[in-house]
């Protein structure tokens, strides 16, 4: 039986109580004998076994529609990897998604075992930070959440971890069934506005190749038909360059464009910031937010030599910004 694992005289009694129980039905019971057997396990410090034994019988008390009995073991055994500072492993990674993907969407339960699980696997994989958690968990989150339909979320964790693929083709997928045919270009800029601002360039350009190949409205050669599509390709070739002159002319060339989503403002200023060496926007000017970002990056590049900025503006004609 699930959950079954070889213990000493007295938790072997409580195992086979366990068992009976379960298969007479008396759910709490059991819920509460795991529970003991959590408690007398940690204190003996013997990881492994109550490992296994929690996330068998999470499973067994989902498998017979006691969510919050088995949600509660989950939080129990995300307890025991923080306890034992054990290290970000495949199939621990594996035993966390299955047990989230079996927790109800609607279950308040369900956020408080994903951020407790994401906290324990960046505290044990100090990489992990600039992405508030390990790549691979939430790989397997932003899966669980794309098959639920749940595409907010499913991509604020895909952003988050190394699965450019199902980035995208989940991308197409929203821009092909709910988007409008105008919105193609906006889908795409947004993602790698956003995984540029957690410093994942390779990420970013990845993504944005991907997308152009899989969209079957699309060409993947530049120029583009699409004005935010020829901004995003030429920002990712500007951040290579380190030009922040360049960065400044794309930016206030494209103004009208970016003005469709006002959200592009705070990516940009953080942008610049991070890949341009820009400092942090001093408030509003008359010119609104937008104004007040592209007045900062064109009073940065006082500093700049004239043939730097010549260079820089040769290397972006207008008729190539089309």
């Amino acid at each position: 039986m699930a959950g079954i694992v070889r213990a000493g005289p007295g938790a072997e009694r409580v195992l086979q109580k366990l068992k009976k129980s379960i298969e007479d039905g008396n759910y709490y019971e059991a819920h509460q004998m795991y529970r003991t057997l959590y408690f007398r396990y940690m204190g003996q410090e013997r990881y492994e076994p109550l490992l296994k034994l929690l996330y068998d019988g999470a499973i067994l008390l989902f498998q017979h529609q006691q969510h919050s009995s088995g949600a509660d073991l989950a939080k129990l055994y995300v307890e025991v990897l923080q306890k034992a500072k054990l290290n970000v492993q495949k199939d621990i990674i594996n035993n966390l998604a299955d047990m989230m993907s079996k927790i109800p969407p609607s279950a308040p339960e369900r956020q408080a075992f994903l951020m407790a699980a994401l906290s324990w696997s960046q505290n044990e994989n100090p990489e992990s930070k600039k992405f508030e958690g390990h790549p691979q968990l939430h790989q397997m989150v932003a899966n669980i959440y794309w098959r639920e339909t749940n595409y907010h979320m499913a991509r604020y964790h895909f952003i988050r971890s190394d699965d450019m693929e199902n980035l995208s083709s989940m991308l197409v997928e929203i821009q092909v069934d709910l988007g409008y045919p105008s919105e193609i270009d906006l889908f795409v800029t947004q993602a790698v506005l956003q995984i540029l601002c957690i410093r994942n360039l390779n990420f970013a350009n990845s993504l944005f190749d991907n997308y152009l190949e899989r969209h079957p409205l699309l060409n993947n050669e530049p120029p583009f038909s699409y004005p935010l599509l020829n901004f995003t390709w030429m920002l990712l070739l500007a951040i290579r360059s380190t030009k922040l002159s360049a960065f400044a002319i794309l930016c206030e060339y494209y103004q009208p464009s970016l003005k469709r989503d006002p959200s592009y403002k705070d990516y940009l200023d953080r942008i610049g910031q991070i890949y341009f060496g820009m400092p942090p926007p001093r408030g509003m000017s008359n010119q609104g937010m937008f104004g007040n970002l592209i007045q900062s990056l064109m009073g940065s590049l006082d500093g700049d030599s004239d043939s730097e900025d010549t260079t820089a503006r040769s290397n972006l004609h207008a008729s190539d910004l089309d």
